[in-house]
């Protein structure tokens, strides 16, 4: 589906044009002139725009060659009755994509836009490709990760819904994006929402999507997250933290595999494999009624559960050689060799902000250490605490008791070593808003430190 502008100074064929496009599934917005036409492009986004050539005022040219020097990538389409090939070069040297003659034929219409859509996508992927070379690799050589990786070859290939459990920083989306790639969606798009980083009150438009108007800020219309993932795979991360009242609207989209934009008056029908994960007991929270019985079970199909690092130490050599490389590669540094102490001195950490919080540390070592990666540098880059073997015990109790207390000291040691809460949670690991969720669940004042002059 495609978000198209036509411009056209003759109404008959706006009219056409609009209702073959939309009897082919796609949106059409209709313009008579070209300085409109350079108003919607600024405000709006479009897929194509198709352009009639010869209009009154401001022509089709002079609209290309205006969308270009103000910075409109979007690609345009010129059309004319009264086309030669002069007007055909020059409209090619402006950047038009394509130049059909009238009387235009619908078939190659819609043909053209497959094309254009089909280019465009094309050159997202590649752009995505270089951006991520390297950085969605799943590295390990430990039983524990070989089993979870013979489960996600398993259910790939199928529409099963899948859900990933397992704790923050432990690779969630790493798993996500390992299905979709290796499914029959792999030349889907793969979309993803973090349902703990979105405001309760912006999250179904994100989803769902909007039209123009309809609400104070709806300055275009906007496709959620659904129409962004058609016939491909949309990852629902921290599914847990979904407020109430979207679980119920996520359920019925779930059923009836459509949805409708806020402020529209129609289902758009959606073709979506939907991953979800969290770090959450979601079984306990159907019994405390904290999350709905009927979207657990809608969402609970394949349970996939991620181990967390300090359950597979044997792959902390290879993931440190492989963040290490990829670090110097982004940076331009040249490779530092590791010393077994710093090897050992990292199994001995017990992670709690797992994989991602070992990336950190091991950028923060590269900066640290000078012609090679030794114990003084690991014992600077590792939480004090930790690298300096004075944490606070554990104290007694049951495993979940001791855990809590090591993180809130962990946590209460980084706060009053970074001082600020975006970069304690960077060095953790973690996302801001999940630190602000993990103090509150430890019983941590923030205020109290901050009048101390702590975080």
């Amino acid at each position: 589906m495609a978000n198209l502008l036509i411009v056209d100074d003759d109404a008959n064929t706006l009219a056409s044009l609009s209702r073959a496009f939309r009897l082919a599934g796609h949106e059409a917005t209709v313009c008579d002139n070209a300085a409109r036409a350079l108003d919607l492009i600024k405000s709006e986004r479009f897929d194509l725009v198709l352009s009639d050539v010869v209009m009154p005022g401001k022509d089709g040219l002079a609209l290309l060659a205006e969308a270009r020097a103000q910075g409109a990538s979007v690609p345009v389409v010129m059309i004319s009755g009264q086309a030669n090939i002069e007007m055909a070069v020059r409209a090619t040297r402006l950047g038009a994509i394509d130049f059909l003659e009238k009387p235009l034929s619908t078939e190659k219409l819609l043909l053209t836009i497959d094309n254009v859509l089909r280019l465009k996508r094309l050159e997202a992927e590649n752009r995505q490709l270089r951006q991520q070379v390297g950085s969605h690799e799943i590295v390990h050589v430990g039983e524990r990760m070989r089993r979870v990786m013979a489960q996600v070859d398993r259910v790939a290939a199928s529409e099963s819904r899948v859900c990933i459990l397992g704790e923050t920083g432990t690779g969630k989306e790493l798993i996500a994006r390992a299905l979709h790639e290796r499914s029959p969606r792999r030349d889907g798009p793969f979309v993803t929402l973090n349902c703990a980083a979105v405001p309760g009150e912006l999250i179904e438009s994100e989803l769902f999507g909007h039209e123009k108007g309809s609400f104070t800020g709806a300055v275009s219309r906007h496709l959620g997250k659904f129409e962004q993932a058609h016939r491909g795979t949309l990852f629902l991360d921290e599914i847990g933290d979904m407020p109430a009242v979207m679980q119920a609207k996520l359920l019925r989209v779930l059923e009836e595999k459509q949805v409708e934009r806020i402020g529209g008056d129609r289902s758009i029908p959606v073709d979506v494999r939907v991953v979800v994960a969290t770090h959450r007991n979601l079984e306990e929270m159907v019994e405390r009624g904290a999350f709905r019985q009927d979207l657990y079970h809608r969402i609970y199909v394949f349970p996939l559960e991620l181990p967390p690092l300090r359950q597979r130490l044997e792959d902390i050599p290879v993931l440190v050689d492989h963040f290490a490389q990829q670090v110097s590669a982004i940076n331009g540094w040249k490779p530092k060799p590791v010393t077994p102490e710093v090897i050992d001195t990292l199994r001995e950490y017990p992670w709690p902000g797992n994989v991602r919080e070992l990336r950190n540390v091991v950028e923060r070592l590269l900066l640290l250490a000078a012609d090679r990666v030794d114990g003084d540098a690991v014992r600077l880059a590792l939480p004090h605490t930790a690298a300096a073997g004075t944490a606070a015990p554990l104290g007694n109790g049951t495993l979940a008791a001791r855990t809590e207390t090591f993180e809130r000291d962990v946590i209460l040691a980084e706060l009053k070593q970074h001082q600020r809460m975006t970069d304690t949670a960077k060095a953790l690991g973690l996302e801001r808003s999940h630190l602000y969720k993990k103090c509150q669940q430890l019983g941590i004042d923030l205020r109290a430190l901050r009048s101390g002059g702590g975080a």
